[in-house]
């Protein structure tokens, strides 16, 4: 159940006009009164010979007898909504929902004689208007601020006490939706999307791919968007607004957005906070390429998730929305839409009141955005091995979220790892197709070898791996690490140890794409061999994690 509390107007006719009226798409059935200040107020639903002008005198009442003291919009008008699967209320129930909440927004406290006046329309069988005026009978104003929170801790009650469907809760993070007006506009022009959010994703997009505030105005400049900047007099930068050439207002002039009505970490100062922590220096000569160090920062981050600090873990995953955001730019065609609809559903998984640290998240950004400045991998496996990165990496963000209470936020990760997951298949698809020909190619003493370093390491799950149709990419995998010099039963032995695989549909896969991690298999093989940075070179006493995730 959810509230809606419009910004206050001034015409209280024309709310009842349309509470009463047929709707936008004659979707109003049996507009009636469920509840009122009085027992005796008219109802034009029920009462033929009452008029919509004498409802709305008795809710004005008070407002003329104010006069110029009564606050210019003073029309306050609130729609609770039940959730899609709630059973159907009654009148009687609707009416003791509306009055809870009147007294909980402070519009008419129970008990008080000098409350405002007000009514409660039912027109479906889904949901309720209130509409009050707002003035008391002392001709003073209500108390009613900070009236969206009141009303929704009150809905969370009466979610529970009625048996409804408890509604995940946001905590004031997530970007604004699109109004009404912008829906309609969207679909007068046949746009699949409204300016808003167009802007939205194209701002984070070439915001990930930023290094400095400067180059993030020229990217969107060269972008086609519209970019204002706004300064003090100092000539400091105090803000930023952006618009779309082709979304005009009925005087044919743009329709600006600031940056924070876009979404709150789009904002000038969190922008300025996010660039600030950037490290920009360029990397060591020896130091891999941008999408090998992308994909090994983001195989951490489910273990810097698990043993990080609240606010390095929330910069963790403000990077790895990056990530998303600029992956539909550097991906082949055939996979960009399902990263795109993984990164717009991971914005609202970006953000939480947790205050990041973005320092914390220096190397992965500096590399997330080096990857659009170096060509695209033309190995498929390095993209798969990625993508199984960020796949984990958002598995592990939705548990994150989870545990902290974010319900919204770990219900957009959930949403977020459908899409990766079939982005993975169809990225991941021919690439093990060609590491399964090469282990069926291995020769039988060599095959023979690793299947006793898989025995070694691992015996309780051996037999499984055996017989998964994954387990020759597997076997061809461990022969290429030990031949750049890596011990295939360590490097088993580390894979296992730092995320749990019970969970996985094929733990071949899983082990394949690790190991290419852990051993930086994924290096073009006309390069010089990698000096092996896994703990698969020493002994390692590392314990398997605790936590438990589905792949």
């Amino acid at each position: 159940m959810i509230a809606n509390i419009v910004k206050a107007g001034h015409k209280t006719r024309g709310v009842l006009n349309y509470l009463y009226g047929p709707g936008r798409a004659n979707e109003h059935t049996d507009p009636h009164l469920v509840a009122s200040f009085d027992d005796f107020v008219p109802d034009p639903g029920r009462n033929p010979t009452v008029t919509l002008a004498q409802l709305a005198a008795v809710l004005d009442l008070r407002v003329k007898q104010a006069g110029r003291k009564a606050p210019k919009n003073h029309v306050w008008h609130c729609s609770i909504r039940a959730a899609p699967k709630d059973r159907h209320l009654t009148d009687d129930e609707w009416a003791a929902i509306a009055r809870r909440v009147l007294d909980a927004t402070g519009i008419a406290p129970a008990g008080d004689a000098d409350a405002c006046r007000w009514v409660a329309v039912r027109h479906a069988d889904d949901h309720i208007h209130i509409v009050a005026t707002k003035v008391r009978g002392d001709l003073r104003p209500p108390r009613n601020w900070n009236d969206f929170l009141r009303a929704d801790k009150e809905l969370v009650a009466i979610e529970k006490e009625y048996g409804l469907r408890q509604v995940p809760r946001g905590d004031r993070t997530a970007a604004k939706r699109p109004t009404r007006a912008e829906q309609e506009k969207a679909q007068r022009t046949g746009r699949a999307t409204t300016a808003r959010e167009r802007l939205r994703t194209t701002a984070r997009t070439l915001l990930a791919a930023a290094t400095t505030p400067e180059e993030f105005f020229r990217l969107l400049d060269g972008s086609g968007v519209l970019v204002e900047i706004q300064r003090f007099p100092s000539g400091d930068i105090r803000g930023y607004k952006v618009a779309l050439a082709d979304d005009t207002n009925k005087d044919g002039q743009p329709v600006w957005f600031s940056g924070s009505t876009l979404a709150p970490d789009l904002s000038y100062p969190k922008i300025n906070e996010r660039l600030a922590a950037t490290d920009t220096s360029p990397a060591a000569p020896p130091e891999p390429r941008a999408w090998h160090r992308l994909a090994r920062a983001t195989d951490r981050v489910p273990d810097l998730l698990d043993h990080s600090e609240d606010e390095a873990g929330q910069a963790h995953i403000a990077v790895l929305a990056e990530t998303l955001d600029v992956l539909p730019l550097a991906a082949p065609p055939g996979l960009r839409t399902e990263l795109l609809q993984a990164a717009t559903a991971f914005e609202r998984a970006s953000r939480s009141r947790i205050r990041a640290q973005h320092q914390q998240a220096q190397a992965t950004r500096r590399a997330v955005k080096a990857i659009l400045r170096e060509p695209a991998p033309k190995d498929g496996a390095l993209l798969a091995v990625l993508l199984d990165a960020v796949l984990l990496a958002a598995v592990a963000a939705q548990h994150w979220h989870r545990t902290r209470g974010h319900t919204q936020q770990a219900e957009a990760a959930r949403q977020t790892a459908d899409h990766l997951r079939a982005a993975y298949q169809a990225a991941a698809t021919e690439p093990l197709s060609v590491l399964r020909q090469r282990g069926t190619r291995l020769a039988d003493s060599l095959r023979r070898r690793q299947e006793f370093a898989l025995r070694r390491a691992l015996p309780e799950m051996a037999a499984q791996i055996l017989a998964e149709p994954g387990w020759p990419a597997l076997a061809a995998t461990l022969d290429r690490a030990e031949a750049v010099g890596h011990n295939p039963a360590a490097l088993l032995t580390e894979a296992t140890a730092r995320r749990e695989t019970d969970t996985a549909t094929s733990v071949s896969e899983v082990l394949t794409w690790r190991l290419h991690r852990i051993a930086d298999l994924t290096t073009s093989t006309t390069s010089s061999a990698p000096v092996p940075t896994s703990a698969a070179y020493r002994p390692t006493n590392t314990a398997p994690s605790q936590q438990r995730r589905t792949r």
